[in-house]
């Protein structure tokens, strides 16, 4: 799917502006139409907008299985060299247009990356999911933080408790929001080395779908 940078229509741009899209260029996937074939549910529409300082640019895929709903977008990453702190950050807004005879939760977040900190350096993750303006609360820390020496792939996949969306009577239109940021940190590395923190890229979120 095309990776479109253009104005944001007014009706997306009055949904986003509640989740802090105002002031930021966008780049706006394509809407198109996933479906859940065994449960006999789809979204009318999955548009997804992208921005912030460390989006890549590429193409990006949507695709709903069952209750799990992936998002591929190109990896990015923060690399600090000796003696600079590197933060990079890339945030998704994603437009779940609920059809009428549905309730929708969202009820896991799962992603992945990798790390190599040398001595002297460190690395974090920061990730806030968002839905319908406000944050989503989780069963365990959606963050991370990597010390001096951790080099090694990651994996976080938690809980999350989003409201539901209650379309039984009519069609709902949403905003779930992922913001992500990497921060590498090389304060006090030795000349030449470097502190790397990567995400690889993808966000899985599965959701709750009770036909009414």
């Amino acid at each position: 799917m095309k990776v479109l940078t253009a104005l944001i229509s007014s009706l997306t741009l009055l949904s986003l502006n509640v989740v802090g899209l105002s002031e930021v260029q966008a780049q706006t996937i394509e809407p198109q139409t996933v479906q859940a074939q065994a449960q006999g549910f789809q979204f009318e529409s999955v548009p997804v907008t992208v921005f912030g300082n460390g989006c890549p640019s590429g193409n990006a895929q949507i695709s709903l299985v069952g209750n799990t709903l992936s998002v591929t977008s190109p990896r990015f990453q923060a690399v600090a060299v000796s003696p600079r702190v590197v933060s990079q950050s890339c945030n998704l807004r994603i437009g779940l247009n609920v059809p009428r005879g549905y309730r929708v939760q969202p009820i896991n977040l799962r992603y992945s990356g990798f790390t190599s900190v040398p001595q002297g350096g460190t690395a974090a993750l920061r990730v806030r999911p968002v839905f319908q303006g406000r944050v989503i609360p989780s069963s365990s820390d959606l963050n991370a933080n990597f010390p001096a020496g951790s080099s090694d792939g990651w994996v976080k996949d938690v809980a999350i408790t989003g409201d539901t969306l209650d379309a039984c009577a009519n069609p709902v239109n949403s905003v779930f929001g992922i913001n992500t940021t990497l921060i590498a940190r090389a304060t006090n590395v030795a000349a030449g080395q470097r502190t790397i923190i990567r995400f690889n890229g993808l966000y899985r979120i599965r959701f709750n779908l009770i036909p009414c």
